[in-house]
């Protein structure tokens, strides 16, 4: 199964989960925090052109993920902002992130999103992994102007 359908699948299956949600009393105890929710820091390495002749050198750089609980998705889904100074994709943006089977660790993350290239177009990127209480594990592709790449994104908890 390639990563975007696996995105698409973990997006759909969040969905589906969070419309059975609701008709509770919005008066009632808070919900508890996502163990997902906050700041996780960590390395993110990309190899363009992957199958290419000649492909450029991996590079590695760190990179900070912030999540953000979505309102009434029953903490399953967040905006999700990026900030990475790998030399080959030096970015900050957003995106949409969706765990499942649940909202408890251990989860399959997906991330998906857009983002101005520092090479002059827009690129676009998607994730798929594992998220456990303190680390994320996560595949990391895309496409930037003409070129696809692969990586990996390793987060620890803040």
């Amino acid at each position: 199964m390639t990563l975007q359908s696996r995105c698409w699948l973990t997006s759909i299956a969040v969905l589906v989960g969070a419309a059975g949600c609701g008709g509770g009393s919005s008066t009632g105890p808070s919900e508890a925090q996502s163990f997902l929710a906050g700041t996780w820091r960590g390395t993110l390495t990309i190899q363009p052109g992957p199958g290419e002749p000649n492909p450029p050198a991996a590079t590695t750089g760190s990179t900070t993920w912030t999540f953000e609980v979505v309102p009434q998705s029953n903490q399953q889904t967040f905006r999700a902002t990026f900030v990475t100074d790998n030399s080959w994709l030096s970015i900050t943006t957003t995106g949409a992130t969706a765990i499942i089977p649940g909202n408890t660790p251990p989860a399959q993350i997906s991330t998906q999103g857009e983002y101005t290239s520092p090479r002059g177009c827009r690129g676009t990127f998607g994730s798929f992994g594992t998220a456990e209480a303190t680390r994320i594990d996560a595949e990391f592709r895309g496409v930037d102007c003409s070129t696809t790449f692969t990586g990996r994104v390793v987060l620890q908890r803040n």
